[in-house]
């Protein structure tokens, strides 16, 4: 009797320690906090706005999950962004490219910085975080070198502005390219032979190696992928704001590794899911719009105002440590209660 009644409370435990669970009721408390602190917070134009406004950080998220599933980083991904908004701008305005010419050269030059990560990391077997902490530095010089450091591109096209700022059967444009890319990853990382060697390389590379899986190459795709799709997320960049500028994604690598590690993948490789990066995205996005809406209540001094994204990168900090030890303090309490019963 004791074993038929401890059955239905192991498997609640089960369920509530799953950290894609935990997320949910974490995005779900945000939403009914701003709700309340917020004017028209869960208003049709302010959703749109959500993902309107996000979409770049929540496509460079996604392509982060097989490279950190590898148990590697890419901390080039915001200023390969960078790069690759600044040579669309100089391709459309001063070669005469056409929007859809230049925007298929800057996935490939995102791609090509990609394959420079892959070349130091795969082949040279360089530690992931220092390449990509000088790539960093080098596509963002490079970005401000094309640029002088202060030259930027505008007078595009309404055509290709429509891109960013209008709608296509009542959701933001852009929402659908991120939507393809979110089911391309999905079936790439949980559907292909590829996916499953991410898990298993960042699980043990040596191991992988003697299985036969092609280690270098596999974790080569990964980075080549996230600079592709980081090219793609600079052309929604300039054809939301209008601009191809040197400054563009700065901040958003790290705003994308939150979003992958808040969704439950291990920093350290081996395990994760693109459910859970999306997850996550969900909770970066919702935390950076709500604090804008709460400080835009006409209510608040205008000085507080100023501090909107000072504010919102503390709490994405507080919200990730938060909810990274929210699964392993209920497993905690769990061992604990058992240990009391025996």
């Amino acid at each position: 009797m004791h074993e038929m009644s401890s059955a239905p409370s192991k498997s609640l435990k089960g369920i509530f320690a799953r950290h894609e669970v935990v997320l949910l009721l974490v995005v779900a408390l945000e939403v009914l906090i701003f709700s309340l602190l917020g004017r028209n917070f869960l208003g049709e134009a302010n959703v749109s706005n959500i993902f309107r406004h996000s979409v770049e950080i929540g496509m460079l998220a996604l392509v982060m999950t097989p490279v950190i599933l590898t148990g590697g980083i890419d901390l080039s991904v915001g200023s390969m962004m960078g790069l690759c908004a600044v040579c669309f701008g100089i391709l459309v305005k001063e070669a005469q490219f056409s929007p859809l010419l230049a925007a298929l050269c800057s996935v490939a030059i995102g791609a090509t910085g990609g394959g420079l990560n892959a070349f130091l990391i795969a082949r040279l077997k360089l530690p992931p975080l220092i390449v990509t902490l000088g790539t960093f530095s080098l596509f963002r010089g490079l970005a401000e070198a094309l640029t002088k450091g202060s030259k930027s591109y505008s007078g595009f096209s309404d055509s290709f502005l429509a891109l960013g700022n209008s709608e296509v059967a009542g959701l933001p444009a852009q929402l659908w390219i991120f939507i393809a890319v979110a089911l391309g990853v999905y079936l790439l990382v949980h559907h292909t032979t590829f996916g499953r060697s991410f898990r298993a390389i960042g699980y043990s590379p040596e191991g992988s190696r003697y299985a036969g899986l092609a280690v270098g190459r596999n974790i080569s795709l990964a980075y080549i992928l996230a600079g592709a799709v980081a090219g793609l997320a600079a052309v929604i960049f300039v054809a939301r704001i209008g601009e191809a500028r040197a400054n563009a994604g700065i901040g958003y690598e790290l705003l994308a590794i939150t979003a992958v590690v808040l969704g439950g993948t291990s920093i350290f490789g081996g395990s994760g899911t693109v459910c859970g990066t999306l997850l996550g995205y969900l909770a970066v996005a919702v935390l950076n719009n709500g604090l804008k809406r709460i400080m835009d209540y006409e209510l608040l001094d205008r000085k507080i105002s100023d501090m909107a994204s000072e504010l919102s990168g503390l709490l994405t900090g507080l919200l990730l440590i938060v909810a990274l030890a929210i699964t392993p303090l209920l497993r905690i309490l769990a061992t604990r209660r058992s240990r009391s019963q025996h």
